[in-house]
C-alpha cells in the first residue's frame, strides 16, 4: 500500500472514529425521553414491548463502526476506539456536571430546575452507560474476530451478527439492571424493558449486515485488499 492510501486510509478511520463518538456521547444525553417503535402496543411482563429508550437510535451505530473497523483495521484499532469512546463520555460527562451546576439567570429561557430535569440523571446513566458499553463492545470485538478465525475470514453476515447479538443483550441486560438500582427506572419495567431493548437492536443489528458488506467492499475496492487482509495505520 502506497503511502498516499495510507493516508487515505488514516482519514477515514478518523471519521469513523468521529461518527462513534458522536452517536455514544448522544445515546447518553437524550436516554431520558421513551417512544414506542411501532404502530401497535403490545404489553408483557407490564411494559410495552414496544416501548424504548430514544437513546438507543444512535447506539446500534457504535457496533456497525467496531465492525467494520475490526474487518478492515483489525482487532487492536477497534478496541482503540472503544476506549477513546470511554475518555469521551467521561468528559461530557464532567461538562454536563459543570454547567449543572452552574445557576442559571432570572432571564435565561432554561431554568435551572428544567436543566436539571433534561440532564440531572445524565451522571448515573453515563456511568451505567459507560459500564454496559464497555462490556458490550470489547465482548463484540472478541466474537467478531473468534468467528472470523473459525470461518477463515469467509461468512461475514455470521461474525457480525452472532457478535451484536450477543454483545447488544449484554449491554441492554447491564445498562437496565444499573439504572434499576439507581432508582432511575422501575424494577417493575425492568423484564419488559429488556426484551424490547433487545428485540429492537437485534432488528437493526440484522438491518446493518447490508451496509457492513457495502463498507467492505468500499474498502476492499479503493485499497485492494485481500482476503482477511487488514490496513495498517502509520
Amino acid at each position: 500500500m502506497t503511502l498516499k492510501d495510507k493516508l487515505a486510509a488514516q482519514r477515514i478511520y478518523m471519521l469513523l472514529g468521529a461518527l462513534f463518538i458522536t452517536s455514544l456521547v448522544v445515546s447518553n444525553l437524550i436516554f431520558q425521553k421513551f417512544f414506542y417503535w411501532y404502530p401497535f402496543r403490545i404489553e408483557i411482563f407490564g411494559t410495552s414491548l414496544f416501548e424504548i429508550s430514544v437513546g438507543i437510535l444512535p447506539y446500534p451505530i457504535t457496533f456497525l463502526i467496531t465492525d467494520l473497523i475490526s474487518e478492515v483495521y483489525g482487532k487492536k484499532r477497534a478496541n482503540d476506539i472503544v476506549v477513546i469512546g470511554i475518555f469521551t463520555s467521561l468528559f461530557s460527562l464532567s461538562i454536563v456536571l459543570v454547567s449543572n451546576a452552574a445557576p442559571a439567570t432570572s432571564w435565561s429561557p432554561v431554568t435551572d430546575s428544567m436543566f436539571s430535569t433534561v440532564f440531572g440523571n445524565t451522571a448515573l446513566a453515563v456511568f451505567a452507560s459507560m459500564l454496559a458499553y464497555l462490556f458490550a463492545q470489547f465482548i463484540d470485538i472478541q466474537i467478531y474476530h473468534f468467528w472470523k478465525r473459525v470461518t477463515k475470514g469467509k461468512y461475514l453476515w455470521i461474525r457480525n451478527n452472532f457478535s451484536t447479538f450477543s454483545s447488544q443483550f449484554v449491554d441492554t441486560l447491564t445498562i437496565l439492571i444499573l439504572l434499576c438500582s439507581f432508582g432511575i427506572i422501575e424494577w417493575s419495567k425492568f423484564q419488559g424493558l429488556l426484551l424490547a431493548g433487545f428485540i429492537f437492536k437485534a432488528f437493526i443489528a440484522a438491518c446493518d449486515t447490508p451496509f457492513l458488506y457495502l463498507g467492505v467492499y468500499l474498502f476492499k475496492r479503493r485499497f485492494n485488499l485481500k482476503m482477511n487482509e487488514e490496513i495498517e495505520l502509520l
